[in-house]
């Protein structure tokens, strides 16, 4: 089951399970969001449309997160003038997982569960950056304290003079 919704002037075909880029909204990460402007509702047997919405359709989904989007770099220059201006824009938007689909006697539910992982940590994950922080570990390091002395490692005996080492070598 598939719907067409409309959010921030765009419209956007869903369906559950789906993760959806869309303009800024408010709210939280973990809030409900209900998208109540559903101008299509189908699925295989066929396609129930609006005029112009569809009658006690509702879209629901989750707030995964709010970030800035990709950077818009905006150049402008006046040839043989020396005019030269350079600035950048980004974009707020809002990422949501679409977790059920109601109306015209229709309903979808996704059956996973929603992680408020978001994009920049996925990212640091992906390249290696992320701390990587176990759970027995971090138990260990909390029962066991480490003294300062006892982890600190034997010093170790310094080299021998060139003077020391030749007349060793001399005796030999």
């Amino acid at each position: 089951m598939y719907a067409v919704i409309k959010t921030g002037g765009k419209q956007y075909r869903v369906a559950a399970g789906d993760l959806l880029v869309v303009e800024k909204l408010e709210g939280d990460a973990g809030a409900a969001i209900r998208f109540e402007d559903v101008l299509l509702v189908g699925d295989e047997a066929g396609a129930v449309v609006g005029a112009p919405l569809v009658d006690g359709a509702v879209v629901e989904g989750t707030l995964i997160e709010t970030r800035k989007g990709k950077k818009v770099k905006i150049f402008k220059k006046i040839r043989r003038q020396g005019y030269r201006r350079t600035n950048g824009h980004r974009q707020p938007e809002s990422v949501i997982r679409i977790t059920a689909l109601n109306g015209a006697g229709k309903s979808a539910a996704w059956e996973g569960t929603v992680s408020l992982v978001t994009k920049a940590e996925l990212d640091a994950r992906a390249r290696g950056l992320a701390p990587k922080v176990q759970a027995q570990s971090l138990a260990e390091a909390v029962e066991a304290p480490v003294v300062a002395e006892e982890a600190a490692a034997p010093k170790k005996k310094p080299a021998p003079k060139k003077k020391a080492a030749e007349a060793s070598s001399e005796e030999a």
